[in-house]
């Protein structure tokens, strides 16, 4: 009795040492690790390219009697026009009206002012997108600002295979430590010129 209650302890410590070793193990192995850094897929700004949707109702001009209304974002602090019954998506600091395949976005954060260095930085990081033209310093509504030019391609229509050419207007501004991206985009082949130039000077920092 005693030979066999000594064999059952031996191996019930055996398992329980087994056990914690295995526990130990499974700790290390699954400890968490860092996510992998995406600094290099998006850009400094957090404004990445505007995409026009494929399977969108037809594009159109935007028309000579659009009735426009302000949008005043408090908790990013700025105004600017829109055209009334477009679509409104986001809020905060990120804000998008869209019509068809007219899109308006606003990306607004915290940041040195804007230069002609760190525009093309954000630049180089604007994923899918082919820059028309240079940073072009400007003035926006009497503040410094910068203005580029880029276009995007959508993904196909599931049906019809069509792909839709976005051209956008993209305006860098700031004001004492904050900045904000403003992209006015368009199918190319729509002329929204007039409207859009009617947007880009209403925006206003409060």
């Amino acid at each position: 009795m005693r030979l066999s209650a000594s064999l059952f302890l031996a191996v019930t410590m055996s398992v329980v040492g087994a056990g914690c070793g295995s526990g130990g193990r499974s700790g290390a192995a699954t400890t968490t690790a860092p996510p992998a850094t995406t600094a290099a897929a998006t850009t400094t700004s957090g404004a990445g390219a505007l995409q026009a949707e494929a399977n969108a109702t037809a594009a159109g001009d935007i028309p000579d009697n659009q009735v426009f209304l302000v949008f005043r974002d408090v908790p990013a602090g700025y105004s600017m026009k829109y055209p009334e019954g477009w679509a409104q998506q986001g809020s905060g600091n990120r804000v998008s009206f869209r019509d068809k395949n007219n899109v308006i976005r606003a990306v607004v954060s915290s940041g040195a002012a804007w230069t002609r260095a760190s525009v093309q930085a954000d630049l180089r990081a604007l994923k899918g997108a082919r820059v028309q033209s240079p940073p072009q310093a400007m003035t926006l509504s009497g503040r410094p600002a910068f203005k580029v030019v880029y276009r995007t391609v959508s993904a196909p229509n599931p049906v019809t295979g069509k792909r839709v050419t976005l051209s956008v207007d993209r305006y860098y501004v700031r004001k004492q430590g904050r900045r904000a991206v403003l992209d006015l985009g368009a199918p190319v082949g729509v002329d929204n010129v007039d409207a859009y130039r009617l947007i880009s000077e209403s925006f206003r920092w409060s």
